[in-house]
């Protein structure tokens, strides 16, 4: 009888530790399930140490490395179970590694092993996020736009307690970001806003921080489609219609976004007439009226209009003295109008609006 007895309390103990155990198990798989592919990919080279997470990283490019940096960063503690589910067919050998932590020194001193030093530094520059000593300081180095395009997802209430914790010359900035009903929606809660509990507050900052600085390392890479426009840009139309075609069929939607950033010889109406005048300057006359051979009436006007009668007159007399041109001819002679004026408009020296109302030229 008393054996049955002990028999019945260690099964009973056998079994809650079993209940215990999956319910550990349960809870990993919950919060896997949560994790983002940079996140689980960063437990994994925590995971396997310095020697294997260096091959790993070796074989990435550097905006893999910045995603992958910036989760690792930003993990803190792991369960072992946690890494036992990222691992699933792996369980025996990183059963007993026990809990881990990424953080930002030891994500440095990882990568120095494997990276020179102007490399790392970029890495990290991207993993580290806008200067600032504390999550709000940070946020005061992020542009606006930026700023307001991730915000504008989140609960009213949760912006008004971010904006309230930022510099109010940057809250403003921000604000006028918002589309009206939002925006008039944070102010309203700013003025109603009590005192924010602790706890609340550090959930925001942990969220800004994986969140917002991952999505900040994205957002400040080089834009390469419009790096590829400006490449585009350069080439005469036979060599542009060769690329762009090609680009279409691969990815139509990445040809589109490059034809946006694209600057062509239509675009120069939106050079302002003082800016036309410095462009009539800077332009060998020649190459002027090559360019003009064939361009739409809108550009006509706008090069005759800014020019002396007498002056148009005799522009027009070259143009006709012309004849018939090649078309090669006149797309590489606008692609030089076209190479002067953007040179112009990074010295400042004219001025190309990009047609919204904010670009519109006051005189």
């Amino acid at each position: 009888m008393a054996l049955r007895e002990t028999d019945d309390i260690s099964a009973g103990a056998a079994g809650s530790r079993d209940a215990a155990k999956n319910d550990g198990r349960a809870e990993a798989r919950a919060l896997v399930k949560q994790m983002n592919g940079a996140q689980r990919a960063a437990t994994v080279i925590i995971a396997v140490g310095d020697d294997r997470a260096g091959k790993l990283f070796s074989s990435m490019n550097d905006d893999e490395i910045k995603e992958i940096s910036t989760a690792m960063s930003t993990l803190g503690s792991i369960k072992a179970t946690v890494v036992e589910e990222v691992f699933r067919n792996f369980v025996s050998t990183f059963s007993g590694a026990g809990s881990l932590t990424g953080n930002l020194t030891g994500t440095e001193r990882l990568l120095s092993r494997f990276i020179d030093g102007d490399r790392l530094e970029g890495i990290m520059e991207g993993v580290r996020g806008p200067a600032g000593r504390t999550m709000w300081e940070k946020l005061a180095n992020v542009d606006a736009n930026i700023l307001a395009t991730y915000l504008k997802n989140e609960h009213p209430q949760t912006v008004a307690v971010i904006l309230g914790k930022i510099r109010p010359d940057h809250a403003a900035h921000v604000l006028a970001c918002f589309v009206e009903d939002f925006g008039n929606d944070v102010v309203s809660r700013m003025i109603g806003a009590e005192p924010v509990k602790k706890e609340i507050l550090a959930r925001i900052e942990t969220t800004l921080r994986v969140e917002l600085m991952a999505t900040l390392v994205r957002t400040s890479k080089q834009n390469n489609h419009e790096l590829l426009a400006g490449i585009f840009n350069h080439f005469d139309r036979n060599h542009e219609g060769r690329f762009m075609g090609a680009l279409q069929e691969r990815n139509g939607e990445s040809a589109e976004k490059v034809r946006a950033f694209m600057f062509t010889f239509a675009d120069l109406a939106r050079v302002d007439p003082a800016g036309v005048q410095v462009l009539i300057r800077a332009i060998n006359k020649d190459d002027l009226s090559m360019a003009l051979k064939g361009a739409p009436a809108e550009i006509l006007e706008l090069f005759f209009g800014n020019m002396t009668a007498r002056a148009a007159g005799i522009l027009r007399d070259d143009m006709e003295a012309m004849g018939a041109v090649r078309l090669r001819d006149v797309e590489k002679a606008q692609a030089t109008v076209l190479l002067v004026a953007r040179t112009l408009a990074d010295k400042g020296e004219i001025i190309i609006a990009d047609g919204s109302a904010a670009d519109e030229i006051i005189y």
